[in-house]
């Protein structure tokens, strides 16, 4: 790094916008990445300005009538030709009161993508809507070839703000992601950056990844983003970004993800629920710059929680699904135990921060409640230049160390001794054969912890440990396990924090 919620966010027309702003958004215009870095500077050197909204019939859709718009695969971009993708567009309207502009570049030059409501199957119950071809989209969609041969599936999908999402082979839509974030968890509200147009590269006949380019604004800051996005077990996203700041960026965060955490074996009996558990994510790993593992269960808190973990260079961080089999959540609908983790993988050095991690009271598993993010310890100037870079992976296990992973994790009254009693199993593995030479440590800043019970899980053929942690009169406690062998680690360091 150099310096030189989904649905309810927005976007807008950039048709409309284009000529006062004065970028070249016709046809054939000459295109390349520099092209957005030119618009992001430009836009950060005026005022911001709030875009134009689409027309108010389509403002004033309901949520039924807007979900029977759906776009038709046969008119997707592409679509039918020797191209290996093909792009799916979403409307505007209701939660998008403003539109995006979509581009293709081919040749090195660019031609805008008109609106075109026949490229949408509607129900009745739709009205008539206003449109024309500047009218713009809400976001875009990305296929390819994956499961059947000859047909095409989804696998990325930019919309509301500057949210993406992604899935690896056989996984369903969970966690989110985000070009950046802006103040998370402040007292004054966070500020939400919204990408406003997009380019997108035509792949060759036979290349397996896609380009998308992505300009952003927002009242602090500008930016220029492209995606070389590369589909298959794992989606891979190598992502560059040129930030531009209006104003001093004192709380940014880099690499931002988003994701649902309710409940699971360590809040369970808040829930009157049938399922075991719900949520699109169960912890949040780090491996930090000296080459620790970390693995930090998340919690839905009953008031609003922030961690921050102390780093010099990340390796990587991320928001992981470990629970991965069907009972684990039992539910028919949902499929929770096939949402992807997402593993951010920072590109250079990114110097002095923290992995943030915000956790918000919610009672649906409606609410994403969960971020996680890089925050530099260095305020950003304004009118500097921020060039950064990182690896997206989504996937089932996106980022696999030698150490033993934490599998589960579960929290409960100690029923025979004093306070509480915390349970961790670790996944089935050689590291962990000969359980005599395993040494535990527990530990807390805050509570007397006991040293921690070490046995053969029969069922996961892992290991459990059990201790007991007394919080007394203590809203809070954090906690500390690790398995240790000969003063070298033999798992993950598990880090929790308690709270009543």
């Amino acid at each position: 790094m150099t310096l030189s919620r989904r649905a309810f966010l927005t976007t807008t027309s950039a048709f409309a916008l284009a000529p006062a702003m004065g970028f070249a958004t016709g046809s054939g215009v000459s295109f390349d990445r520099t092209t957005v870095i030119a618009q992001a500077r430009d836009l950060a050197s005026r005022p911001y300005a709030m875009r134009a909204a689409v027309p108010k019939p389509w403002q004033d859709l309901t949520y039924e009538q807007y979900r029977s718009i759906r776009f038709n695969i046969e008119q997707g971009l592409w679509n039918g030709t020797q191209t290996p993708f093909s792009v799916d567009f979403f409307a505007p309207g209701l939660y998008f009161p403003r539109s995006v502009q979509i581009l293709t570049v081919e040749d090195g030059t660019s031609q805008p993508v008109g609106f075109d409501l026949s490229m949408f199957d509607r129900s009745k119950d739709v009205p008539a809507l206003p449109s024309d071809e500047t009218l713009g989209f809400s976001g875009l969609r990305l296929r390819t070839e994956m499961h059947r041969p000859g047909l095409t599936d989804e696998f990325c999908v930019f919309q509301g703000a500057s949210y993406f999402r992604a899935i690896g082979l056989g996984e369903a839509y969970g966690l989110s992601a985000r070009g950046l974030a802006l103040n998370t968890g402040e007292p004054d509200g966070e500020e939400f950056p919204e990408f406003i147009r997009f380019w997108l590269e035509r792949p060759a006949p036979g290349q397996r990844n896609m380009v998308v380019h992505a300009l952003m604004d927002s009242p602090s800051v500008s930016g220029a983003y492209r995606f070389e996005i590369t589909p298959g077990e794992d989606c891979v996203m190598e992502v560059e970004a040129t930030l531009f700041p209006r104003t001093e960026l004192s709380h940014v965060g880099i690499g931002p993800l988003t994701s649902m955490f309710l409940y699971d074996q360590t809040n369970r009996t808040r829930f009157d629920d049938f399922r075991p558990a719900v949520h699109d994510s169960d912890g949040l790993m780090i491996e930090n710059g000296s080459g620790e593992v970390i693995w930090r269960p998340l919690a839905n808190p009953k008031r609003l929680q922030i961690s921050s973990f102390v780093d010099r260079n990340p390796r990587g961080f991320g928001l992981m699904q470990r629970s991965r089999t069907f009972s684990d959540f039992a539910d028919l609908e949902a499929h929770y135990h096939r949402r992807p983790g997402l593993w951010v993988e920072p590109k250079g050095e990114w110097g002095k921060g923290t992995v943030t991690l915000v956790e918000i009271p919610a009672d649906q598993e409606i609410y994403d409640n969960i971020v996680a993010y890089w925050r530099p310890a260095t305020p950003v100037p304004a009118g500097e230049q921020m060039d950064i870079a990182y690896r997206l992976t989504w996937g089932h296990e996106p980022n696999r160390t030698a150490l033993p992973r934490v599998i589960n994790t579960a929290m409960g009254d100690n029923t025979f001794g004093e306070g509480r009693l915390a349970v961790i199993d670790f996944e089935d593995t050689p590291l962990l054969d000969d359980i005599e030479s395993i040494d535990v440590i527990t530990y807390s800043p805050h509570a007397d912890v006991t040293e921690g019970v070490l046995q053969r899980n029969p069922d996961t053929g892992g290991l459990r440990l059990a201790f007991g942690f007394e919080p007394a009169e203590r809203d809070h406690v954090e906690l500390r396990a690790q398995l240790r062998r000969d003063g070298k680690p033999a798992s993950e360091v598990w880090l929790y924090r308690w709270t009543t």
